[in-house]
């Protein structure tokens, strides 16, 4: 499969395809809280926005767009310039295939490049697993080295239930006691892009 998938940068003009992956998850899933699928003028607005500091890397093959991972703000606030809080949609035929790995594993190497230390996953979970939320998204972060931090109870209310959410975190470079500040995503240097296998 490696041979076959292109990683890279997403673009504005990529919000059609990014947000037909989102879309079902929206529609069918507590996976986001998010209740309406937002407009392609919002999305589109997003991706922008994350994009004057943050990565937002696409995953595809033969043209067509397969998942999508991106960081951005923890908490907003200067003194956590160094956490970031991450996202990761795939295709819903492209699961369990290794490709969110793939993201994740690129998304960590821009991350470090940026000076990035912390990684936070904010997950909604349920207590019983039903047809609208798994755990799999709990344990796909622990597989790739995420450990839980924490639980709010009962939070969130989708499709008529009530539902947890958790926040897992990983840590992907040292504290140092002075901390070069962080590189905004369009100020790294192409090669470290490529070291991060975008192309």
């Amino acid at each position: 499969m490696d041979g076959q998938i292109l990683l890279r940068a997403a673009v504005p003009d990529d919000a059609g395809a990014i947000l037909a992956v989102y879309a079902p998850y929206v529609e069918k899933t507590a996976i986001t809280f998010e209740y309406d699928v937002p407009s392609l003028e919002a999305f589109t607005g997003r991706i922008r926005q994350t994009l004057e500091k943050y990565p937002y890397l696409v995953a595809q093959k033969g043209g067509e767009i397969l998942g999508y991972a991106y960081t951005g703000p923890f908490v907003g606030r200067a003194a956590y310039d160094w956490a970031v809080e991450t996202t990761i949609y795939l295709r819903e035929d492209q699961q369990k295939n290794g490709l969110g790995r793939k993201l994740y594993t690129a998304l960590e190497a821009v991350s470090r490049a940026q000076h990035v230390t912390n990684l936070n996953a904010c997950i909604g979970f349920p207590e019983v697993e039903d047809e609208h939320l798994t755990k799999n998204s709990v344990q796909f972060h622990a597989h790739l080295g995420y450990r839980m931090v924490g639980t709010f109870h009962k939070c969130g209310y989708k499709f008529g239930r009530w539902y947890d959410m958790v926040w897992m975190e990983k840590m992907i470079a040292p504290h140092d006691p002075i901390p070069a500040p962080l590189v905004p995503f369009p100020d790294l240097a192409p090669e470290v892009l490529r070291a991060a296998g975008l192309r």
